[in-house]
């Protein structure tokens, strides 16, 4: 019964997730270079709590084996710059990736054209909550 619970949310979330598909032709090598977050929507207790004092950030994104991507994050603060790296895991089709070292549970890049623009989607717990993310790069 304790189990129960968080395979049930597990279930849910897969499903509803299900429904948010990928980029048909996305291309890793296309994708990598230098990005700008431009925009974000999210319900994570921990963005709305910031949401105010946010600057731009940028992802580095460079193709890797396999079809993963190796990315470096900067995100401008009051005391200075703040650097990420993590590696995203590709999942199944191209596109659709896993960050363990963040706690993104499914990162899907849904639409771009790899040289102006992309809609990101992440999936993610922080802080023992869940909650959906909307990036426009």
């Amino acid at each position: 019964c304790v189990l129960l619970g968080p395979v049930l949310l597990l279930l849910w979330v897969s499903v509803a997730w299900a429904e948010v598909l990928v980029q048909p032709d996305f291309d890793a090598k296309k994708f990598s270079g230098l990005w700008y977050v431009a925009s974000v929507v999210s319900d994570c207790k921990v963005f709305l709590g910031k949401k105010d004092h946010l600057l731009m950030s940028t992802r580095s994104i460079k193709a890797l084996a396999g079809g993963n991507l190796s990315v470096h994050m900067e995100f401008p603060w009051a005391d200075g710059c703040h650097q990420v790296d993590a590696e995203y895991l590709r999942v199944g089709s191209e596109g659709h990736f896993r960050v363990p070292a963040l706690g993104y549970l499914d990162v899907r890049v849904v639409d771009t054209d790899s040289s102006s623009f992309a809609l990101v989607c992440i999936y993610k717990e922080l802080e023992g909550a869940l909650s959906t993310a909307v990036k426009l790069y």
